[in-house]
């Protein structure tokens, strides 16, 4: 996968017969998989590769209509089925959508063509089977997981493993939280604390470890205290860093803990420091919903592991 200035991480995957290539986000935070097409007329179609149907042996259309809202971006389109090569993997009669229309300046920009959501079936848009389950379906992989690496300071080496897990990047163990909701990857966070204070989720709190967020989000409040804790409000110099304390989430009797060179992000050589962490408010029947984006990931490789419905962690190599 390639690293884009530590803000998203997108590997190539082909569709078709003979193969169309594209740049998709590997998004465990969704569920659906769409590329733009050449039915698409919006100004982000305009600068990224296009699906075109009738160039394909395997297509096969379908009358049904999705749309699928995101954090930062939004798209319309229909389903269809054609063949899907993902990391080596021939994933044939995979249902996936074509755009027609995405109203957002964000998707302009991206570096990526469409998404590829590695969350549950129960909340794609279309009730469209994701590709993971449709390769579960088939008996395409030797394990039913798939795993992330995510490197760190915009290097190469950025990884996804369908099928496996690579003990080449971690160390140590790996604690296995098991899921509190098979939607998204759900789990259950037992506190946050900075300096031996508990600063957030003190009565515990959910979160979902989310591939397609660039940050550690959470509710206004309890972000509010933890940039104030770790002295980030109102601004930041880049200087005060290595000063910082470290913060610490709690998950299944594990303390993972993230130094300031992890949650701060760095622009332009150190000229430039921002937070990584985020104000974002999910609402859920479960309580206010905590979203552990790459800022967290690229410190811990993770597993997602449909077979048992549990997500591991353990602590990522730092390559030089």
């Amino acid at each position: 996968m390639v690293n884009y200035i530590d803000l998203s991480y997108f590997g190539v995957i082909s569709i078709g017969t003979p193969p169309q290539s594209f740049k998709v986000i590997f998004d465990t935070g969704s569920a659906n998989l769409w590329v733009p097409s050449v039915y698409c007329s919006s100004q982000p179609c305009t600068n990224h590769k296009k699906y075109n149907p009738s160039t394909s042996s395997t297509y096969r259309a379908t009358n049904k209509y999705i749309s699928i809202q995101y954090g930062t971006g939004s798209m319309t389109g229909f389903l269809a089925y054609d063949t899907v090569n993902v990391a080596g993997i021939s994933d044939p009669n995979q249902i996936f959508a074509l755009s027609t229309t995405e109203p957002s300046s964000f998707l302009y920009y991206a570096q990526f063509d469409g998404i590829l959501g590695l969350a549950f079936p129960s909340i794609a848009s279309g009730e469209a089977t994701p590709v993971f389950d449709n390769m579960m379906n088939q008996g395409l992989l030797s394990q039913n997981l798939f795993s992330f690496y995510l490197s760190p300071n915009s290097q190469s080496g950025s990884v996804v493993t369908f099928g496996g897990i690579d003990e080449s990047y971690f160390t140590g163990n790996i604690n296995w939280v098991p899921l509190t909701s098979e939607t998204y990857w759900q789990i259950k966070v037992d506190y946050i604390q900075v300096n031996g204070q508990t600063v957030a989720c003190a009565q515990s709190c959910q979160a979902i470890v989310d591939t397609g967020t660039s940050l550690i989000a959470g509710p206004s409040g309890p972000i509010a205290t933890i940039q104030s804790a770790v002295g980030v409000s109102p601004g930041i110099s880049c200087q005060n860093v290595p000063s910082m304390p470290d913060v610490i989430i709690g998950i299944n009797g594990v303390q993972y803990t993230l130094s300031s060179s992890a949650y701060i992000l760095e622009r332009y050589g150190g000229q430039q420091c921002s937070s990584g962490f985020q104000a974002m408010n999910l609402p859920t029947n479960a309580g206010d919903l905590w979203i552990l984006g790459d800022v967290f990931m690229r410190e811990y490789y993770s597993i997602f592991d449909r077979g048992n419905n549990r997500v591991g962690l353990a602590k990522a190599v730092q390559f030089p």
